[in-house]
């Protein structure tokens, strides 16, 4: 784990901190099953981060204000969210065109390891309808 990510994990409360493990986990999964190799780990606004080369940052955090949640996060200048909204619908919870919210006590969803596959893939996939979905 980078440094900088691994500090910032151990700023959250310990259960919060196991569950963005499981997205980080989620996040490491996805790319090796998807080919992904150059998947850089960092912190972007104080938020664990994850990037490639082909595609758009996924960052995810959980903030004091909002107990109760946590957001992961998309680069709001791309079709990402608003293809997650027209293909999932009401499975998740959105704020605006930015990221996906979820509540700490829910599971998370496996729909959400598709979102996270097409934003890693986006610089190879924004020309197909709906992403490719």
């Amino acid at each position: 784990m980078n440094l900088s990510v691994k500090q910032k994990f151990e700023t959250y409360p310990e259960n919060v901190a196991v569950l963005l493990s499981n997205i980080r986990d989620l996040i490491l999964s996805v790319a090796k099953q998807d080919g992904i190799s150059d998947l850089t780990e960092t912190l972007k606004w104080g938020e664990p981060s994850y990037v490639s080369k082909s595609g758009s940052t996924v960052r995810f955090d959980w903030k004091a204000k909002y107990p109760e949640q946590h957001c992961i996060y998309f680069n709001c200048k791309t079709s990402l969210v608003e293809t997650f909204k027209e293909v999932y619908g009401d499975i998740f919870k959105y704020d605006g065109n930015r990221a996906i919210i979820l509540n700490i006590e829910q599971e998370i969803p496996k729909e959400l390891a598709h979102c996270i596959s097409m934003s890693l893939r986006y610089k190879h996939i924004k020309h197909l309808v709906l992403l490719g979905a």
